[in-house]
């Protein structure tokens, strides 16, 4: 369980990195450039990553039987809303027609998305 964990964060952690690469290129759109062709897999990895994430996480503690377990919980329900906040970012972002470096630079200086990353690396 906590190696699926390490994963899904790994896969948040990764598609953060290719944003900011993706941002400074100051594309118009997500069309006809290497970078862009990739932009939308990463955020759908990410998508895949965070949607389950705080119940996975739940269930290692119940299974590790980590204590106390009730301050393990509170975090859990700080991350679960964190990754539910961006994941509907990413997924307007996703929505759009074309994904430009602006948009992404927005979505990289959301406060949803960096407290989010917070999240992740507390917890690990």
């Amino acid at each position: 369980m906590l190696a699926e964990i390490c994963d899904r964060c790994d896969a948040v952690e990764e598609c953060y990195e290719f944003l900011l690469a993706y941002a400074a290129q100051g594309l118009p759109s997500d069309q006809g450039s290497k970078s862009g062709a990739q932009v939308r897999e990463f955020l759908l990895r990410a998508v895949a990553a965070l949607t389950g994430l705080p119940e996975a996480c739940a269930m290692a503690v119940k299974q590790d039987g980590l204590e106390p377990a009730g301050k393990y919980l509170a975090f859990i329900a700080v991350l679960d809303r964190d990754s539910r906040d961006s994941l509907a970012a990413i997924e307007v972002v996703l929505a759009q027609p074309a994904i430009s470096s602006q948009l992404i630079d927005n979505l990289n200086a959301s406060i949803h998305l960096r407290a989010l990353l917070t999240d992740l690396i507390s917890a690990g």
